[in-house]
């Protein structure tokens, strides 16, 4: 598969199959994703991967928790700029909207909503997990190491037939994800990642983002 290809194929895939990610494919996809580009070499990323029982195990966790604390917990960074402006609204409000015609659910039925997002937290039926940390110290630059990281990841998943979906909802739940994973103090969660088989029987998954246009977001000097 060219790079190419793997770009225009990679999309954030909601419904997965059962079938189980050998650990060695995913040592080897993380091992070829390190070479990405990190400033300094920092090399930032820290990655916890979960499957089998101990995965088991944080669904159950994360079912029982998002019916404790339905808002989430005290989050350590905003996933979103709080006023979010012209065009990111119209773009974020849009994939909502794409997304929830696909699977059928109306605008006013928020209960309906609301049990489809809950779905993220069993990692949409996926086998396999990735956590994404980070020392705390680290600043932006640092943090964009972390994308090209995790885009390396999501394109080399690409490659051996595999598909993804970052989540950064993972991120209202630091202090639950933190135990469960033992993370340091000195360490914040960036994101959550569901791998596997994508389950193209779902709805949800026919769903393809719109791109702006490329007069949109560059410009041509010279």
């Amino acid at each position: 598969m060219k790079v190419s290809e793997a770009i225009q194929t990679r999309r954030s895939i909601r419904g997965f199959l059962d079938t189980p990610v050998p650990r060695e494919t995913m040592r080897r996809i993380l091992e070829t994703a390190s070479r990405a580009p990190s400033g300094g070499n920092l090399q930032p990323w820290h990655i916890h991967v979960v499957s089998g029982e101990p995965l088991a195990e944080l669904k159950h966790i994360m079912q029982q928790r998002i019916t404790e604390a339905p808002q989430g917990e005290e989050t350590e960074y905003d996933i979103y700029p709080r006023e979010l402006v012209s065009p990111y609204r119209e773009r974020r409000y849009q994939v909502g909207e794409d997304l929830y015609g696909h699977l059928g659910i109306p605008r006013e039925d928020k209960a309906a909503r609301k049990k489809w997002f809950a779905r993220n937290f069993a990692f949409f039926g996926a086998p396999m997990a990735l956590f994404c940390t980070v020392d705390r110290r680290m600043g932006p630059p640092q943090w964009s190491d972390l994308g090209m990281f995790l885009q390396n990841v999501m394109l080399l998943l690409r490659e051996e037939g595999l598909h993804s979906c970052p989540q950064e909802c993972w991120a209202i739940y630091p202090q639950t994800v933190g135990s469960f994973l033992n993370i340091p103090p000195e360490r914040i969660l960036f994101t959550g990642m569901a791998i596997g088989h994508a389950d193209w029987s779902v709805p949800a998954n026919a769903l393809v983002a719109e791109r702006a246009p490329l007069e949109h977001i560059a410009e041509f000097i010279g």
